[in-house]
């Protein structure tokens, strides 16, 4: 017995040395935002807060899937943003001058896990404060201590955003973000969330070189998702699986992750805006396919949609739809200026296919085109599909979607000959000093473009498995 005890020591040792390691000189892609960037961040932050406060911005929760599985864990953008920290239960404090701490002047204070050798055997290695230090390049503690630094007595005031509401708390952790959360809130500091709020909306409206490279990534890899899967395209296929290819092709790319569940409708599934069961088992031939898919790359998100025929060629009344919603897409980009309203590619759009539905005879008047183009066409891109902005006017390095569409489902108060007809055309926009560049133009968009990619051959074209019953 005492054999095996220091055959499990030696090992422990072994595993607590070699995740030591790993921490110092964790293995980063290269393309990986740098240290620099995130403390260029903080910074700027910094000079929006008044004296003598502190900005306090928690790690996201660990949201569980069920039982004792959680989902994958995906860190708040803001907290990513001015770290780039990607393991849970830490705290960052932002401080508006320099704080004597330890006998040491620092500007930013990192809370972050402690190396733990038997979790990391379950859950993967850790950076631990050490590797935190080192690698992200900030002063850092274990968040065991956090509460020992909220001192509103020599603050002022103390900005947070709104405190996530729905974490678990892990009573075997007295440092998970459930008892972080409330060692903050004992404190009763004084907080300002609409302040902090609008300051992280301003700093990450306008891109960085840095991250106009990680979007174009992203977005690349996006169309080029569209490419293959406009090449693939056959009647009889899934939704499910025409959503499985284009997730392939993003993972072949080295995007781990989709940024918001995709979106994969054929036919009348295709007029339902936020579609993402997947659900329908056979595309019928002459269905178009409704495909909102968005790669994220390092953090940052793609979200493009293409509207293609099943079978590869639109028939008249998909093709007379289509062609709307791209006039109108077209209209809006010629909004997408400096200085211009951030409502004013959407109102363009609106006005062109109020007019066009009209010539269709698809309503009657102008004012009904809402029933059928329900939706704004822009938003911001970035860290979240929906990304952190003002909404005021356009401003230069902005990346927003122009996303048009028009939906007809089964039912519509219009000729049948239009109902199950939905489409949508969303590209990905970055507005510059000089006017504005589609990110995304690499996916085909005209109808001849379409077709004339759809009738490629395909890669899958012989990739065939055995039936399971």
């Amino acid at each position: 017995m005492a054999a095996f005890r220091l055959c499990v020591l030696l090992v422990w040792a072994t595993i607590t040395a070699a995740t030591a390691q790993s921490r110092i000189s964790p293995d980063k892609p290269s393309d990986t935002l740098d240290k620099e960037f995130h403390r260029q961040r903080r910074e700027q932050l910094r000079k929006q807060l008044p004296a003598r406060s502190v900005a306090v911005f928690f790690a996201a929760p660990v949201r569980n899937r069920a039982n004792d599985v959680d989902h994958y864990y995906h860190q708040d953008p803001d907290f990513y943003y001015l770290t780039g920290y990607t393991e849970p239960n830490a705290v960052l404090l932002v401080y508006a001058e320099p704080q004597t701490i330890d006998g040491k002047q620092v500007q930013d204070l990192l809370f972050v896990q402690p190396s733990n050798a038997l979790a990391e055997l379950w859950n993967g290695k850790r950076l631990g404060v050490e590797g935190a230090a080192t690698t992200l390049g900030i002063t850092t503690q274990p968040n065991t201590a956090f509460k020992s630094y909220i001192n509103k007595a020599s603050l002022t005031q103390v900005f947070a955003k709104p405190l996530p509401t729905d974490v678990r708390d892990d009573e075997r952790d007295d440092a998970d973000l459930y008892s972080l959360l409330q060692q903050f809130k004992t404190k009763n500091a004084p907080t300002d969330v609409k302040g902090l709020q609008m300051v992280m909306a301003q700093l990450r409206e306008q891109k960085t070189p840095e991250e106009i490279a990680l979007l174009r990534k992203a977005i690349n890899i996006s169309a080029q998702g569209q490419i293959e899967v406009m090449k693939a395209m056959k009647p009889g296929m899934s939704e499910l699986e025409i959503q499985g290819l284009h997730e392939f092709v993003h993972k072949k790319y080295g995007a781990r992750f989709v940024g918001y569940p995709s979106i994969v409708g054929a036919g009348n599934n295709g007029c339902v805006l936020h579609y993402i069961e997947s659900a329908k088992p056979t595309i019928a031939n002459n269905e178009l396919v409704l495909m909102d898919v968005g790669a994220e790359y390092k953090g940052y998100t793609a979200d493009v949609t293409r509207t293609i025929p099943a079978n590869g060629k639109f028939s008249p009344e998909q093709k007379a739809i289509y062609e709307l919603v791209l006039k109108a897409q077209e209209a809006a980009f010629e909004q997408c200026k400096v200085g211009n309203a951030f409502m004013a590619p959407g109102q363009a759009a609106q006005d062109v296919i109020a007019e066009g539905l009209v010539t269709l005879g698809i309503i009657k008047k102008k004012s009904d085109a809402r029933r059928y183009f329900p939706h704004g066409t822009s938003h911001y891109l970035g860290l979240d599909v929906h990304d952190a902005g003002t909404y005021g006017p356009f401003k230069p390095n902005t990346v927003i979607t122009v996303e048009p569409g028009i939906y007809i489902p089964e039912g519509s108060p219009c000729d049948k000959k239009w109902w199950g007809i939905g489409v949508r055309i969303e590209d990905d926009i970055l507005i510059t000093e000089k006017g504005w560049e589609n990110l995304s133009e690499l996916a085909p968009r005209t109808v001849a473009d379409i077709e004339q990619m759809m009738a490629q051959p395909s890669a899958l074209d012989d990739f065939t498995l055995p039936e399971i019953k």
